[in-house]
């Protein structure tokens, strides 16, 4: 299996299409936001700027960012799902430089297209599991926990995150507009771009994501 890029704003699934390929295909999933949330619970003076800064609703540098991601990349053995990273075009090239490096490549990378409105009212009903990082929608039903506000899995009792309110997130939505969209000509010219028009439902994404890669 190749390894795979998926870029999108938050509360498209990302994590959720991740999770599925690490349960068929044995994929590992790197997302940015569980690394910079493992920091965080380092309870360091670095862990407490990253939280100032997430809660604001602005993005973590570059500098930090890429600096957890090649420490991850190094552990890792079998394909990969980048989920949240790159973000911009500088990242882009200073991943090249990373995987070039540790002898890696990028397969295919996967764009989800999702519209602000639905976002919104997707981030409205998100809710996470604060030790297993599974997400769960109360608008999707097929994305809700099974008994009200607890993880399927972990039987503990789910989250919102602090960034998960409108304000925050139409900030980040157009950080991504800005910086992110331009990723999509640089890697359609190295000709690995894929586009998935926004499905509601994981398993109808999970189909067009297996007919990418397989």
């Amino acid at each position: 299996m190749e390894n795979i890029i998926f870029i999108a704003p938050s509360a498209t699934g990302k994590s959720t299409q991740s999770k599925m390929l690490v349960e068929k295909y044995n994929y590992n999933h790197l997302s940015t936001g569980n690394l910079l949330r493992k920091e965080i619970s380092k309870n360091t003076p670095l862990a407490n700027d990253i939280k100032k800064i997430i809660d604001a609703g602005n993005l973590v540098s570059d500098e930090i960012v890429t600096e957890l991601l090649e420490i991850e990349l190094k552990k890792l053995s079998g394909p990969f799902v980048l989920d949240g990273y790159p973000r911009n075009i500088s990242q882009a090239k200073k991943l090249e430089l990373i995987l070039k490096k540790l002898n890696l490549k990028i397969g295919h990378v996967i764009y989800i297209d999702i519209k602000l409105d639905e976002a919104i009212k997707r981030i409205k009903g998100r809710l996470t599991c604060p030790q297993c990082n599974k997400v769960y929608n109360t608008h999707n039903n097929v994305m809700k926990p099974k008994h009200d506000n607890i993880c399927d899995q972990c039987l503990i009792k789910l989250i919102v995150r602090p960034d998960d309110n409108e304000e925050a997130y139409k900030k980040r939505y157009n950080i991504f507009i800005n910086e992110t969209k331009p990723l999509l000509e640089y890697y359609k010219q190295k000709g690995i771009l894929n586009v998935i028009e926004d499905p509601f439902y994981p398993e109808e994404a999970f189909n067009k994501v297996e007919k990418i890669i397989l």
